[in-house]
């Protein structure tokens, strides 16, 4: 007699079962980041790292250079008194304290949403860019006394404060999930921004200091993206974040207005006829802002897309 429970031969069998009875559902691939999007993340990346030597090429290693970027410095005595009442509280906020609290703050969250890995990059991210500037600062870049002014040879490129603002703003962007990138892009612009100024109104930095500054952080930011894992990815029914093409045109779009303002205020204190109706010193000081300002717009823009591109499975 035949046992009618078993299948016939070559017939299908069934599907394995759980305690519960039901079929065992099958498993979908394992999501991966996409090659493109990693290998754009590094030529930022990579780009970032020559500005950065670009920065200190042009504005410390040459005499036109020094000129322009000393004048700003000069300029920022004019109307600082009351500036520096706005400026002081933003930059009284930056300290080890103020590092530690970011850091822990986006290793936290990439940990609550179970991500390991992309907790691990931005605490490369944070760490990396500051002791790049200090190292960068102290051992690696010098200053040649091109000009009659006291300190005339102490390096002070990169600005330590304003890397310490702007990569506690890109480990935030990072960690956070993709819906709230391009508030935080805008946020951390505005703030790393108004860090770098303030710098800059209490003659503490040169403007190619804080430019340089951002490029570290900029650098570090798309390298630990390029690194990325399925840890950082976002989830596949995550929306494609609308906002952020939109968020990062305004940035570059107001990257590119301060950019050409910024170029024609250098172009005028390094003689070349573009001059504004102002006196050197001061047409250098809001040239350098502008120029902080377009730097910081752009490389969060930048960040941005780099983050997002390579956080879509």
């Amino acid at each position: 007699m035949t046992d009618r429970t078993l299948p016939p031969p070559g017939g299908p069998r069934p599907a394995p079962a759980v305690a519960s009875g039901h079929p065992m559902p099958a498993r979908g691939p394992r999501l991966r980041p996409r090659t493109g999007p990693l290998v754009t993340a590094a030529v930022v990346a990579v780009l970032a790292a020559w500005g950065v030597w670009a920065t200190w090429d042009t504005f410390v290693v040459s005499g036109r250079g020094q000129y322009a970027d000393q004048l700003a410095l000069e300029g920022a005595a004019r109307g600082q008194g009351v500036l520096w009442e706005l400026a002081e509280p933003v930059l009284g906020v930056v300290s080890n304290t103020f590092v530690g609290l970011g850091l822990a703050a986006a290793v936290v969250l990439a940990l609550v949403r179970g991500r390991w890995w992309l907790a691990a990059q931005v605490a490369v991210l944070v760490a990396g860019s500051n002791l790049t500037t200090q190292v960068l600062k102290h051992v690696v870049l010098d200053r040649p006394a091109l000009l009659d002014v006291a300190r005339a040879d102490v390096n002070t490129l990169p600005s330590g404060h304003t890397t310490v603002a702007a990569s506690v703003a890109a480990g935030l962007l990072i960690a956070v999930p993709r819906r709230w990138r391009p508030l935080v892009a805008v946020a951390g612009a505005a703030y790393t921004g108004a860090t770098g100024v303030s710098t800059l109104v209490g003659q503490w930095h040169r403007p190619s200091d804080v430019v340089a500054a951002v490029l570290v952080v900029l650098a570090w930011g798309a390298g630990v993206c390029a690194l990325s894992s399925s840890s950082s990815l976002d989830e596949p029914r995550t929306g494609t974040g609308a906002g952020t093409s939109g968020t990062a045109g305004l940035l570059l779009l107001g990257a590119a207005g301060s950019g050409v303002l910024a170029v024609g205020a250098l172009g005028s204190v390094r003689g070349y006829g573009w001059g504004l109706p102002l006196g050197g010193d001061l047409t250098a000081y809001m040239g350098g802002m502008l120029g902080v300002t377009a730097v910081t717009l752009a490389s969060f823009a930048a960040l941005l897309l780099v983050r997002q591109s390579t956080a879509r499975p």
